[in-house]
């Protein structure tokens, strides 16, 4: 107490304290003491009917608890009375034994005269039941049926209550009525009937499928009845529980499987497309099958039925197990992707379970697979292992198609700008894209995985095609006049490459995701690497066509019956344009390609021509006018290729420069300045070598050795400033085996 009156002193003194802070404060302090005062009355007000209040409620329970125990004690009075009445009444229940057996007896001879006029009719009633059956009278013959196992239920109780070991009576009882048996299998069977084609029966005459509900709920209830009573007596009559209910469910899914399985019309052998009608069928089957079962069946039975709901488990239960019997055949690469569209796809479709009469009833996303993911996998893995083979055989097999083309007597058919080609490149792409668009139907995934898998075994093709092509070239060199058309088919081998390229880029473009263009980047390459060297070969073995025949020609040159007038180059140059008609179906950068390449190539001959020296001039007179004949062959070859690089944008100057600074060389007059003009070329030219310098100087006829080797020392010793645009070709002219030091002897 103590220790609470200093507390609440010294909060009074904080509170205070707290009131008085300032001067003015004082002259409130009356009035500050009156507040208090008049809260401490309430406050005291307030305890003092708490504290009456709890007294109340106290003496309140303790008058409640006085009554209690008067009431304990009258009970346990009454209990003392009762115990006492009871220990009296034994014996007297004991007299009254033969009176509880009387009314047993009667009980059961009530029974029987209860229903002894059922018991006599009983073969008429079995008779009627029989009829009603036949005439289709479901209803009314089920009522009969349940009055007639009602009066041997009741018989059979009675004799149960009676004495229940005693099984002669209840068998007599039971062959009686063995005919009733009978009926109601035979009324199941017209009821299964009925069940099974429920879906039939609804449209045409729904109240047939009501009564046979009906009369399944009537045996439902039976069945609850007796079992009820079987927990109370220990007592059920035979044939008991029926739960025809349970059965109606068992038929209709065995109904629904039987329906699914049934929709295989064909096999493999008879129809190709047999898995495709298969799953169609299905499809259409199912959605109908749903929409009646949601419109029309629906309403013939009770809402705890929930049979639409049960129907669904049904048919997706009996698509699963028929899906899994489907993917367990060996199935091929087409039936694969067929089974695995229709599963992943069409199944939760518009087409089918996502169709719009279906919802809100169907929710696709709450149904389980059809088929297990790692079934789902087995099949992808052995569909990739199939489209692999596949597509290796398809490749070969198109390669062998146009080899064959190779070798044929007319020229290959041109594309719509006049460009030769084979069909090779359509029939691959072709091939990808089919097979690229059946992917796509399953999943992204697949769709990359057969992408990875088109350009993979390309790559590996390309590397057979180039080998064909080069086999191509060396037999043609074996009889030059066979092939026919060897050019023809070689231009289009080389357009083949361009329109490979244009459509791998295509392809990946159409199929392939930005983020997955870096994993195929190495691929890519590499596949352009080799439709170059493919591209470059071809052009290569072309000039080597174009230059077998200007072989004879090219010899010509700078010898004594070129100097005398012959047109060599004329020819040269109308044999090569000749051979440009035909280059003109080939596509562009390939033919830029080949035009730089066939100039390069005639200039390189020229001027091997030139390094080979089969002429060496007498006398100025000779020099001039032979080096004024190679002027004006550098222009024709000039003319020639400017011509046939029109709109190509080639540069068709510098090459044939190089003849007119070597005729340069050689129409020098004034051998002092030869020095000088060797020194130019040099500088011009910096691949030149010292054996070219000693044949040119040799072809002149007029230096002497001190003077060739003055100049090839001088010019070792000379700076070097090569043009960095110039692009060696000396260095691919070998000059004959006559060293320097003899040329100089």
């Amino acid at each position: 107490m103590e220790e609470t009156d200093r507390e609440a002193v010294a909060t009074a003194v904080q509170r205070v304290a707290g009131m008085l802070q300032r001067p003015d404060q004082l002259d409130k302090v009356e009035q500050y003491r009156r507040r208090e005062a008049r809260k401490k009355a309430s406050v005291e007000a307030r305890l003092k009917a708490a504290i009456q209040s709890q007294l109340d409620g106290v003496r309140t329970g303790l008058s409640q608890l006085h009554n209690a125990l008067n009431d304990v004690k009258d009970i346990q009075q009454s209990l003392i009375d009762v115990n006492k009445d009871w220990r009296q009444s034994i014996n007297t229940i004991e007299n009254l034994k033969d009176v509880k057996d009387a009314v047993v007896q009667h009980s059961q001879l009530a029974a029987a005269v209860e229903n002894l006029k059922n018991i006599f009719s009983v073969p008429e009633i079995v008779r009627e039941t029989q009829d009603l059956i036949e005439r289709g009278e479901l209803l009314q013959a089920h009522r009969k049926l349940m009055d007639l196992e009602c009066s041997r239920d009741n018989l059979m109780y009675e004799q149960y209550r009676m004495d229940s070991k005693n099984t002669h009576d209840m068998n007599l009882i039971h062959t009686y009525f063995g005919d009733m048996q009978k009926l109601s299998e035979e009324l199941a069977k017209q009821l299964w009937m009925v069940v099974q084609r429920s879906l039939v029966t609804v449209r045409r005459d729904p109240t047939l499928l009501v009564s046979v509900v009906r009369i399944i709920e009537r045996e439902e209830k039976i069945d609850r009845r007796m079992l009820d009573r079987k927990k109370q007596t220990g007592f059920i009559p035979p044939g008991r529980p029926k739960k025809w209910k349970e059965k109606m469910f068992n038929i209709l899914e065995r109904t629904v499987s039987t329906r699914i399985e049934g929709t295989q019309a064909d096999t493999r052998e008879s129809d190709k497309m047999w898995l495709v009608r298969h799953l169609e069928i299905i499809r259409k089957y199912v959605l109908d099958d749903l929409l009646v079962a949601k419109t029309l069946l629906d309403q013939c039975f009770p809402t705890h039925y929930d049979i639409f709901n049960k129907l669904l488990n049904m048919y997706h239960q009996a698509l699963s197990t028929r899906m899994q019997e489907l993917a367990a055949e060996d199935l091929e690469a087409n039936e694969i992707v067929s089974l695995l569209t229709w599963v992943l796809n069409t199944y939760k479709s518009t087409e089918m379970m996502g169709n719009s009469e279906l919802s809100p009833e169907v929710d696709v996303n709450s149904l389980n697979p059809l088929i297990s993911q790692n079934v789902v996998d087995q099949l992808l893995s052995k569909y990739m292992s199939t489209l692999t083979s596949n597509i290796i055989g398809w490749l070969r097999k198109a390669l062998e198609t146009d080899k064959k083309d190779w070798i044929k007597e007319t020229e290959p058919e041109a594309d719509q700008d006049g460009y030769y080609q084979t069909t090779l490149p359509a029939i691959v792409f072709q091939m990808f894209e089919q097979n690229l668009q059946v992917a796509a139907q399953i999943n992204e995934d697949l769709k990359t995985k057969v992408l990875l898998l088109c350009l993979q075994q390309m790559n590996s093709f390309l590397t057979r095609y180039k080998d064909e092509a080069q086999l191509y070239k060396e037999e043609h060199l074996k009889n030059r006049q066979y092939p026919q058309c060897y050019v023809q088919y070689m231009i289009a081998v080389i357009n083949n490459c361009q329109t490979f390229k244009e459509s791998i880029i295509s392809l990946k473009r159409k199929y392939l995701k930005i983020e997955m263009e870096d994993t195929l980047s190495s691929s890519h390459t590499s596949m352009d690497a080799t439709l170059d060297i493919i591209a470059k070969e071809g052009c290569s073995s072309l000039l080597d066509e174009v230059f077998m025949d200007l072989e004879p020609h090219l010899n010509e040159l700078m010898t004594k019956k070129w100097l005398m007038g012959s047109n060599a180059v004329g020819t040269i140059c109308v044999t090569v344009e000749d051979y440009f008609n035909d280059f003109a179906k080939i596509k562009k950068p390939y033919k830029k390609t080949m035009t730089i390449e066939a100039h390069r190539r005639v200039v390189v001959e020229y001027i091997r021509a030139i390094m080979l020296k089969r002429i060496s001039f007498k006398n100025a007179e000779e020099r001039k006018e032979g080096a004024e004949r190679m002027i004006k062959e550098a222009e024709q070859f000039r003319f020639l290729f400017k011509k046939l690089a029109a709109g190509s944008g080639e540069d068709t100057e510098g090459l044939c420069d190089i003849i007119e600074a070597i005729a340069e060389v050689i129409k020098l007059t004034d051998p002092s300045l030869l020095y000088l003009e060797v020194s130019t070329l040099v500088s011009k030219y910096p691949d030149i070598r010292d054996d070219h310098i000693a044949a040119l100087l040799t072809v002149r006829g007029d230096a002497s050795r001190d003077m060739k080797q003055t100049i090839i020392e001088t010019l070792d010793q000379g700076p070097s400033q090569p043009n960095p645009n110039y692009v060696p070709i000396f260095k691919e002219i070998t000059v004959p085996t006559l060293t320097v030091p003899k040329l100089l002897k």
